[in-house]
């Protein structure tokens, strides 16, 4: 029996905690696949998944950026790559070639509708989950939260950027 984890919250360490475990995941021989959505750019973690056989990962090939500074086109293209990211992992869940699914700023994507919403709903709300998976982001719809086993707030109590620090490799992405 899987369960559904929520890291939420306007903290830092919301994709670091799904990572974390994804990694204890893995190391138990359970098969994880990662699906970012809402990121096209590098980030660091990519160099370590790449060596690790159990974890898997899926994203946009484009960074599209902010929301906020997305044009309509740009809207369209990141939902039609959410989509068929979203379609790859629901399948692979159906096929049974995964213990754990990972989708990483899906509560971004899911309030700014940048995926199918019904899509996601069908496969997040009505079905008994037969893995464990695991949604992150800022602002989780309360159908979700209602829904999960594990909800997990981040609080940012202090942060760099408020003083003008930006984004550090290694730390941030």
């Amino acid at each position: 029996m899987g369960m559904l984890h929520i890291y939420c919250g306007d903290g830092k360490g919301k994709t670091t905690a799904a990572l974390g475990l994804a990694l204890r995941a893995a190391g138990s021989g359970m098969k994880v696949h990662i699906v970012q959505l809402m990121k096209g750019r590098f980030t660091s973690e990519l160099n370590v998944i790449s060596l690790i056989d159990n974890i898997t990962i899926e994203r946009c090939d484009k960074d599209y950026g902010f929301v906020r500074n997305m044009t309509k086109e740009e809207k369209r293209s990141i939902r039609e790559c959410h989509n068929k990211m979203l379609a790859n992992a629901f399948q692979m869940v159906k096929n049974s070639s995964i213990d754990m699914l990972i989708l990483d700023e899906f509560n971004s994507a899911y309030e700014h509708e940048l995926l199918d919403i019904e899509y996601a709903d069908e496969f997040i709300l009505t079905k008994d989950l037969s893995i464990e998976l695991i949604l992150t982001g800022r602002n989780p719809n309360k159908k979700f939260i209602d829904r999960a086993d594990y909800v997990s707030e981040i609080r940012a109590i202090k942060h760099p950027y408020r003083k003008g620090v930006i984004a550090r490799l290694g730390i941030e992405y």
